[in-house]
Order: structure tokens, then sequence, then C-alpha cells
């Protein structure tokens, strides 16, 4: 009897993660690195276990879109109103000064005015996943770093989602009509979220919110829904699932939803990093792999001290400034899928492309060594540092 594709799937990524990070763990390294390389190991480029008629990518964009939605959720409006002070000014201007620095570098690596400045403003976003991921619940929720870090990088994923329109647009050329529909969409889909979550899905979650079951199968078929409403409106299906967690996170029930789908985001999270490793063209490593170790050094010099600098002009403390601009200094799962539509629409090259994720992947790696071995974690191997 022939086994069936996604059961051989599953079995390749969670029993290959789960081997590489045990392996991880005792290198002192991050969980991420083992499903990074548990893809590189299994996918078409080393071993090619992976059946062939597996899509990659989508596996990864199942991730990807559950993940965002779960960001979605913790979009709170009361959060969103902290954002106007410092954080958005540290935001804005950590932003520009990453965007003014990696030009130039990008440029002196032959890459191309217009492609040297996608490259500069994809790899200034710092990564949500990884920050929240390594940071103490205790801290997430009861300390002051904890708030600077989900600020800026709330604000930072808004960012982004206009960042992956903008690209969506540009990648249509001449095509004014697809254009159109895309930049009209994104506040039709919002308005039609919002309403529709507040005056029927939020009505319905409140009548039986005695039954965790259905809670969970209702905002699953929502956050799939807007994700499929954005594909045909002409947007992606994770700015879609963005809007759909936003829409919620007004609503008391969403810190209840956010915690009870935070066993599905680790299994998310672990598919996401898993595909980026099968999808990862080792095969052309050789051509690109000055430029993103280039790129990686100088993001994860420059970021750090960027913060740190702007956040004690803010009259933060230093020690605390630091510590976020260490947290925050790697490049984002947002600069993957920037780049990935980029290339898809035609808006950057290859090389681009490839030179891309080559640095992000660098920066996970090395940025979640450095945050494990010396900032608390929930997965530090050191017991000193490991803090749930």
């Amino acid at each position: 009897m022939t086994e069936p594709a996604v059961i051989h799937v599953l079995f390749l990524v969670f029993t290959g993660a789960a081997v590489l990070a045990a392996l991880a763990l005792l290198a002192r390294q991050s969980l991420l690195v083992a499903y990074v390389i548990a893809g590189l190991l299994v996918g078409p480029e080393v071993l090619d276990l992976l059946p062939p008629s597996v899509n990659v990518r989508d596996i990864g964009q199942a991730g990807i879109i559950f993940l965002l939605f779960l960001l979605g959720l913790n979009l709170h409006p009361q959060k969103l109103s902290r954002l106007l002070g410092p954080a958005t000014r540290v935001t804005g201007i950590s932003a520009l000064a990453v965007l003014l620095i990696i030009t130039p570098v990008a440029m002196a690596l032959d890459v191309g005015l217009g492609e040297a400045a996608f490259v500069g403003v994809a790899l200034g976003f710092s990564s949500t996943i990884i920050g929240l991921k390594l940071l103490p619940t205790t801290v997430l929720h009861h300390r002051h770093v904890g708030e600077l870090i989900i600020s800026i990088l709330l604000l930072q994923d808004v960012i982004a989602i206009v960042m992956l329109l903008v690209v969506q647009i540009l990648g249509y050329g001449g095509s004014w009509t697809s254009a159109l529909l895309s930049a009209v969409g994104l506040p039709a889909l919002a308005l039609f979220a919002w309403g529709f979550s507040r005056y029927c899905l939020i009505p319905v979650l409140a009548r039986f919110d005695t039954i965790p079951e259905y809670l969970f199968l209702a905002t699953i078929g929502w956050c799939l829904g807007a994700a499929q409403a954005a594909h045909l409106l002409g947007l992606s299906h994770e700015m879609g699932a963005f809007v759909a967690g936003v829409a919620l996170a007004a609503h008391p029930v969403s810190t209840y939803i956010a915690e009870q789908l935070k066993p599905l985001r680790d299994f998310f999270l672990i598919l996401f990093f898993f595909a980026l490793g099968a999808e990862f063209p080792l095969s052309q490593l050789a051509d690109v792999v000055l430029p993103s170790v280039v790129l990686a050094f100088v993001v994860m010099v420059i970021k750090p001290i960027i913060y740190s600098k702007l956040l004690i002009r803010s009259g933060e403390e230093p020690r605390l400034a630091r510590e976020v601009g260490v947290r925050l200094g790697q490049a984002s799962e947002f600069s993957l899928l920037l780049v990935v539509l980029a290339f898809e629409a035609a808006v950057v090259g290859e090389r681009v492309f490839l030179i891309v994720q080559g640095a992000t992947l660098i920066t996970f790696v090395a940025s979640s060594y450095y945050v494990m071995n010396r900032y608390p974690t929930p997965i530090a191997v050191n017991e000193r540092l490991r803090q749930h």
C-alpha cells in the first residue's frame, strides 16, 4: 500500500526536526536553526526525500498565514495607541538608517541602485517570530523591555504589510486595472473584516464561548476565509490573515484565542522554517555567499547600535536599550516574504532574491545563538538563562 504523501512529509518534518533539535540544543543553538537544517537535509538539494508532488512553498505559506493571523490578534487598539510615542520614532528612524547604510553596501556588492534600495528596505525589519519566541513570558507581559519590543515589532509588521502591497502593485507594471484592484482591495477587505467580525463573528463567538472546540474551529475558519477573500481581491493570502487577526484584536476573546492557538503557532512555526531550508538552493550558494555574509554581518552590527542609541535618546536605560537592540538585531520573516513576492512579480532578479534569503537565514542563526547565550529565553540551554 502506497504511503500518503502528507503522512510522509509530516514524518520528515517533525521527526527530522526533533532529532536535529536535540543536537542543536546540545550545541547551544536555537531550535529555529534545527528546523532550517532539517529542511536543507531532506530537501531536493541534499537527500531529496520529499515526494515530487509536494510543493514546499505551500508548506511554508500555510505556516506564515497562521503566524500572521496570530500576530494580528496581538495588535490590540490600546497597544496601538501606545505605539504613537517613542516607539514610532524609533521604528521609523531605525528603518531609514538601515536603508541608508545597507543600500550603498549592497551597491558595493554589485547590486543595482533600485534593487539595493529594496535590499535595504527588506533587511530593515526585525523578526517578530524570533523576537517573541526568545522572550520569556514573564518578560513579555510584565516588564518594560517586553512592551518596547512588542511595540517596535508590531509597528514594523504594519509597515511590512503596506510594503507587501506596494511590491504587489509594482509587479503589475502597466496593468493599472490589477494595480487599482490591489490598492482598493486592502481597505475594502479591512472594512469588510471589521464589519463582519463586529456584527456577526464576535456575537457568535460570545454566544458559544464556553465551547473551546467551536472557538478554535470558528477562528481558524475566519482566518482562512479572510485569506482566500484577500486572494480573490488580488492581495496575498498573508495580508488577509493579518487583517483577520487585527479585526478580532479589539475583542477580549482575542487574548483567549491567542493563548489557545499557541500550539498551532508552534506547529506552523516548524513548517515555516523547515520550508525555508528545503527551498534554499544550495547549488547556487557559491554565487551569493559573500554578499549574503557581508550583508548579514552589517545588519547584526548596525541594528543593535541604532536601536540602543535611539532608545537611550528616548529616555530608556542604557542596559535595557542594549538588550532590546540585540534582541532585534536580525532580519525578518517579512524580509523573506517581501523578496519572494518581489521575485515572483519580477521587481527584483534571482541574484537579489538569493542574497536576501541567504542574509536573512544567517541573521536568524547567528542572532538566535547570541541571544540564547546572553539573555534569558524559554529555550536556553544554560539553566541560569532559561525562563519561561
